[in-house]
């Protein structure tokens, strides 16, 4: 499952109560796990923010994110289930994303939260940009462009644990994932 939404909306922490709460072994891969992985040159890799096309890492992140999409494909084939959280902002990248993951039983789940409650967590975090408000507003119209999600959850409304618990209804469900299907055909 790929958990979309921008920097601070709860989507690692929701990844954390899945690995914790859901039955299997859950994998956490991610913009976090990638970052760790980048060379410092291309930092901050897949994290790099909507609008910045002059930065180094913005000719990397095509690249970056088809390996991070092949290293979850091969997760998922090898029997590991896999949380994803990232921040897709780019719907090119994205389609690509989706096309590496056909076959799978792969959702994609938007994570939203009002952007007053981002920047809260962004100030008790000590996480604020310089430049204000605007890069942060970004992130939150761009991250859920086009907006075609298996699940949508609210991390203003819903904990991490109630954000799994939602999660595990989807997974137990009778709808077969079909926004990753949808993304990869376009």
């Amino acid at each position: 499952m790929v958990l979309n939404g921008p920097p601070r909306a709860g989507k690692s922490s929701i990844a954390q109560a899945i690995q914790e709460t859901l039955p299997g072994v859950w994998m956490n891969l991610g913009v976090d796990v990638a970052r760790l992985t980048t060379p410092p040159a291309l930092q901050p890799g897949i994290g790099l923010r909507p609008g910045e096309p002059e930065h180094l890492a913005a000719a990397y992140q095509p690249l970056l994110y088809a390996a991070l999409y092949d290293a979850v494909a091969a997760h998922s084939r090898l029997g590991l289930n896999v949380a994803v959280d990232v921040g897709h902002h780019d719907r090119a990248v994205l389609a690509d994303c989706a096309r590496r993951l056909e076959g799978l039983p792969a959702l994609l789940i938007g994570v939203r939260c009002p952007l007053a409650v981002i920047m809260e967590r962004r100030r008790e975090s000590g996480m604020l940009p310089a430049e204000g408000v605007e890069p942060v507003e970004r992130w939150q119209r761009e991250v859920h462009l086009p907006g075609i999600y298996d699940l949508e959850l609210d991390t203003s409304v819903l904990s991490p644990a109630e954000c799994a618990a939602t999660i595990a209804a989807r997974l137990d469900g009778d709808r077969p994932p079909a926004a990753f299907h949808q993304l990869a055909s376009s």
